[in-house]
């Protein structure tokens, strides 16, 4: 059992909130979390899941009555099978607003499900759980490393040599904590195909009723090999042989399911002539390595490592940390039309920034830092630091607020 770094965000959120939602890509420990918590002030709280036949056709047959049956704090498992409890909650909260009465989890954006996010408004805190971060499996989940890289905190960082052995297990095995636990490449394979078929043939057809599902997983490993590029809808159709609206539609699903993610561009300055597309990522390297058949004997064979999957790797656990950011950062990509680029923009609720490069390499020199420095040029003071992320040995400045850091700064384990 790992801690992981929403929990202390969960048990404040249900001190105060009378609906509390966990969304994540399924297998994530959302039902292991929830299920962790068994009271609310006291009171007993009850478990149900909608993945249990008679719960989900007790919940559709009657959704007012079923919610007007349950007393108490109540925890409701996969909430997305049912969006028809979303206004009989509403209801209820609106009769006796409770704090910590509505526990939901869902393994869809609950975001973008039909009438959610308008029925729950005012009511609601919603919570990303995404897969194990390597600091939660680690069992060091208490810093947080993007407030860290943010702020320059090398002592909190506990900075380490990057062993490239101890990246390529990371990178190989992702975050979901099923595939962490089999160390045995032929059945991690197993796991990973049987998770695809299960979400593909499962949750999109509960979402979209689709019954011809052939092309969203030839979809879903076309995006594996443009992960970390920017997302280009009319190359894609053409390559996919879809129409761009029906493609859209099935992104939209893939993304809804946590399957694929989005960066947008960070834009502050009118001035600028910048690249608008965002970036397109599978958000676990495991299953991207999967669906790309990258193994640790081909990792191993090559003297340096695929950019794009240590790029991944670095926005996988960046999401991870800023799920509980004490800076409400938000994070970004940048890129001018003149091929002037940094590839993740942290910026904070004030308008400050942090660059950050990836590397794959064990070395960097002053030219890595061409798009930090332009950044850095360009927004004065709201520059806060610029970083290059390489699986190297040693922190090292280049020059004022510029820094390569070891991408063992994800799992070392801070100070005592």
């Amino acid at each position: 059992m790992h801690n992981r770094h929403v929990a202390t965000l969960l048990q404040s959120a249900l001190d105060d909130t009378p609906v509390v939602v966990i969304h994540g890509a399924r297998q994530s420990g959302k039902s292991t979390l929830a299920q962790l918590q068994s009271s609310s002030n006291g009171i007993p709280r009850r478990y149900l899941t909608l993945d249990d036949a008679v719960v989900l056709n007790a919940a559709k047959s009657d959704p007012s009555g079923f919610i007007a049956a349950l007393d108490g704090p109540i925890t409701l498992d996969e909430i997305q099978r049912t969006p028809e409890l979303f206004l009989p909650i509403k209801a209820a909260v609106d009769r006796q607003r409770q704090p910590g009465r509505f526990l939901l989890t869902g393994s869809a954006d609950v975001l973008l499900l039909p009438g959610l996010a308008d029925s729950l408004a005012g009511r609601m805190q919603v919570l990303s759980l995404w897969p194990l971060s390597c600091a939660e499996q680690a069992d060091s989940a208490e810093l947080n490393r993007a407030d860290a890289l943010f702020e320059g905190d090398w002592q909190a960082l506990n900075l380490q040599a990057c062993d490239r052995q101890t990246l390529m297990t990371h990178l190989l095995a992702g975050g979901f904590p099923e595939a962490i636990a089999r160390s045995n490449a032929a059945r991690r394979t197993a796991w990973f195909d049987a998770y695809v078929q299960a979400v593909l043939q499962r949750d999109v057809r509960d979402l979209a009723q689709i019954e011809q599902l052939t092309e969203i997983p030839n979809l879903l490993h076309l995006l594996a090999t443009r992960s970390a590029t920017l997302l280009n809808f009319a190359e894609l159709s053409r390559t996919a042989g879809l129409a761009q609206s029906t493609l859209k539609r099935y992104f939209a699903l893939l993304e809804m399911l946590f399957l694929v993610t989005r960066v947008q561009p960070w834009e502050r300055n009118p001035s600028k002539r910048l690249v608008k597309a965002p970036k397109v990522f599978l958000p676990d390297t495991g299953l991207l390595c999967h669906l790309m058949g990258i193994t640790q004997d081909g990792l191993a064979a090559k003297p340096g490592l695929p950019g794009g999957l240590v790029e991944t790797f670095v926005l996988t656990e960046l999401l991870k940390h800023l799920a509980f950011s004490q800076h409400g950062l938000t994070l970004w990509h940048y890129r001018t039309q003149s091929n002037i680029e940094v590839d993740f923009v942290l910026e904070n609720r004030q308008g400050h920034i942090t660059g950050i490069e990836v590397k794959a390499s064990a070395t960097v020199d002053s030219k890595d830092f061409k798009g930090l420095r332009h950044l850095q040029e360009t927004e004065g003071s709201k520059f806060q630091q610029g970083i290059v992320l390489y699986s190297g040995r040693e922190w090292v400045p280049f020059g004022s607020k510029l820094w390569a850091v070891p991408l063992s700064m994800w799992w070392s384990k801070p100070p005592a």
